[in-house]
C-alpha cells in the first residue's frame, strides 16, 4: 500500500511540475467556460441603427428616446433622405434604420393610426429577427402606456423590410463562415501537421540538408493544399447556390482574390504553427484550439460581435476569419466591391505577410 501511494505522489508531483500539464488540465476548461460564457448569448446590446425621422414631431422624438434609452441600440446616423439607405447598409455600418412616416403625429391623431417602418440588414437573419423584435416590442410599450387613458385606440403599426436576405434564409449566415471554417481547417491544419509529420519520420533533416531553399521547401508544401482549398471553396460556393440559394450578387474576380488571398493566410499561418510543433499531436491541438474554437465563436460567425464584452470585441479583431466573412458576405450577399472591402483586403494581406515571413525566418534559422 505504501508503495502504491508513494508511487501515486510521484505522478502527482511529476503532472505539477509539467506547466503545459496544467494549462491542459486547467487553463484550457476556464478559458473555454469564459469564451462560451461571455460568447454565446441571445441578447442585443448597443447593436448601431440609423432613423430617418420624416416628421420630426413630439411622437417620433419621444418614440426615439425611449428606443436610444433602452440600451439594446447605439444612434449611428440621423438620415434627411432615402437615398442614404442603401449606401449606409453597404457600408456596414448599420443593422438597421427605421423610418418614420411623414406626419406621423398628425396622421396618428386623426386617423388614430400611424406606420413605422424597419429595414434591417438580413444578411445575418437571426440578428436582423432579433433587432425587429426589440424595436417593435419598445414601440408597442410605448403605445400602451402613452396612450392607455383614450377612449378610442390609437396604433402605431411597425412594418419590416428585410434587405439582401428577404426569406431570412439562415443558409445565407452559414455557408460564408462555414466556407471560412474549412478553407482555414485544411489550409492551415492540415499543412501544419503534414510538415509536423516530416520531422516525426525524420525526413525533414533530409530536407535541411539538402540544396533546396526555404522559400522552395515552403512552397512545394503548399502548393497542393492550395489547389485542394480552392476545390473545396468552389465546392462550398457552388452547393450554397444551388441547393441552398445563396446568391452571388458581386464580381465572380473580386470572389475569387478574396478565397485565394485568405487561402494564403491559412497557409501561411500553418507553416508558422508546423515551426514551433514538434509532432503532429502538438500541431493538431494548436491548431484546434487556436483556430477552430476563435473562428466559430470570435469572427461573427454565429455570435454578433457586438454583443461580445469589450474585451473580446477588440481580440476579434486579430482573427483573420472574422475580416473573411464579413467581407465574403459582402460580396455575395450585398454585391459590394473592391470600393468597399478594401479594409478588409488591407488586414488579410498584412496577416499574411507577417505570417509568411516569419515562418520563413523561423525555418531559415533551422535550414542554417
Amino acid at each position: 500500500m505504501d508503495q502504491l501511494l508513494g508511487f501515486v505522489k510521484k505522478e502527482f508531483t511529476h503532472i505539477f511540475r509539467d506547466s503545459r500539464t496544467m494549462v491542459i488540465l486547467f487553463g484550457i476548461p476556464i478559458i473555454q467556460l469564459m469564451l462560451f460564457g461571455y460568447v454565446i448569448t441571445t441578447e442585443i446590446k448597443d447593436a448601431r441603427i440609423a432613423i430617418l425621422d420624416h416628421s420630426n414631431d413630439n411622437v417620433t422624438r419621444e418614440i426615439k428616446n425611449k428606443i436610444l434609452s433602452s440600451g439594446y441600440f447605439r444612434l449611428e446616423a440621423n438620415l434627411i433622405q432615402d437615398n442614404e439607405i442603401d449606401p449606409i447598409f453597404r457600408k456596414g455600418d448599420v443593422k438597421e434604420v427605421i423610418v418614420f412616416e411623414k406626419g406621423f403625429a398628425e396622421n396618428l391623431e386623426r386617423e388614430g393610426k400611424a406606420n413605422i417602418q424597419v429595414i434591417a440588414d438580413a444578411s445575418d437573419p437571426n440578428t436582423a429577427q432579433m433587432l425587429f423584435n426589440y424595436t417593435n416590442g419598445i414601440v408597442q410599450d410605448y403605445t400602451k402606456k402613452k396612450f392607455a387613458g383614450f377612449t378610442i385606440p390609437l396604433q402605431i403599426k411597425s412594418e419590416v423590410r428585410m434587405l439582401y436576405n428577404e426569406n431570412m434564409v439562415g443558409a445565407f449566415m452559414y455557408v460564408p463562415g462555414t466556407m471560412a471554417l474549412i478553407l482555414m481547417l485544411i489550409s492551415a491544419m492540415m499543412t501544419s501537421i503534414t510538415i509536423a509529420r516530416e520531422k516525426e519520420m525524420g525526413t525533414m533533416e533530409i530536407l535541411l540538408v539538402s540544396p533546396l531553399k526555404a522559400s522552395h521547401i515552403i512552397l512545394g508544401k503548399v502548393a497542393p493544399y492550395l489547389l485542394l482549398s480552392l476545390i473545396d471553396a468552389f465546392v462550398v460556393v457552388f452547393l450554397g447556390n444551388v441547393v441552398f440559394g445563396v446568391p452571388i450578387r458581386g464580381s465572380l474576380f473580386v470572389l475569387a482574390f478574396l478565397v485565394i488571398l485568405y487561402i494564403t493566410m491559412a497557409l501561411s499561418l500553418g507553416i508558422l504553427i508546423s515551426t514551433v510543433a514538434n509532432s503532429q499531436q502538438v500541431a493538431l491541438f494548436i491548431s484546434g484550439f487556436a483556430l477552430m474554437l476563435p473562428t466559430i465563436l470570435l469572427s461573427g460567425f454565429i455570435f454578433p460581435i457586438e454583443n461580445m464584452p469589450v474585451p473580446l470585441q477588440i481580440l476579434s479583431n486579430f482573427m483573420p476569419p472574422r475580416w473573411f466573412i464579413d467581407a465574403l458576405k459582402q460580396v455575395m450577399l450585398k454585391g459590394n466591391g473592391f470600393a468597399y472591402i478594401w479594409p478588409n483586403v488591407l488586414i488579410l494581406c498584412a496577416m499574411t505577410l507577417f505570417f509568411l515571413g516569419l515562418s520563413v525566418k523561423k525555418f531559415r534559422l533551422r535550414l542554417e
